[in-house]
Parts: C-alpha cells; structure tokens; sequence
C-alpha cells in the first residue's frame, strides 16, 4: 500500500505545480485549504452515506470508491499542508499494540 502512496504523493506534488486549467489537483490548491478542506468532508459525507447503504444492501462497490475518493482528497489536504502520508503512517505505527482506549485516554491529558 505505502508503494501507491509514495507514487501517488509523488503525481500530488508534480501536479500542485501544475496550471489550475490543466489539472485538479492544482485547481483544489489554487482555490486555497478551505476549498479542499470542503472537498474532504464532502467525500467523508459520501462514504458515510455509502457505508448507510452498503449495510442494508450488502453492496461495497461505493464504499470502496467513496473511501478512495476520500483517502484522495486527504492527502491532497496533507499535500497542501506539507505534511507527508508517511507522518500519518508513523503515527499509526506508533500506536500500534497500544489499546485503543488506552490511547485515546493519552489524547485526553
């Protein structure tokens, strides 16, 4: 997975360079954070929505692709905040074999 992550941080970063006119990504970056930041919670809402149905249906496709959608645009968010995937990774890494509760109780100090 990080494989596609690094390749894919890689396009975020040749296209944030790029002319607004000819690519999404630097559209979303030349509109700023606040426009990004719309994009992701309107994908959080999608997937969500999707989860919704996907319980009563049994179907996944459109949580698979609303999750990719999302995951996008986070890291477009990540991207325009110079934060890099492999932050989010470490962190992850990071709380591994810690109990989730036992961490989210750390967050709370």
């Amino acid at each position: 997975m990080s494989d596609i992550l690094q390749q894919l941080e890689k396009i975020l970063q040749t296209r944030r360079q790029a002319a607004p006119d000819t690519s999404y990504v630097a559209q979303l970056h030349a509109k700023g954070l606040n426009k990004i930041l719309e994009k992701v919670g309107e994908e959080a809402t999608e997937t969500l929505l999707a989860a919704k149905d996907a319980e009563q249906s049994g179907n996944q496709e459109a949580v698979i692709a609303e999750t990719a959608d999302l995951w996008f645009h986070s890291l477009v968010m990540l991207s325009h905040l110079g934060i890099s995937h492999q932050q989010v990774l470490d962190e992850l890494a990071g709380r591994m074999g810690i109990s989730g509760l036992e961490e989210k109780a750390s967050r709370n100090n």
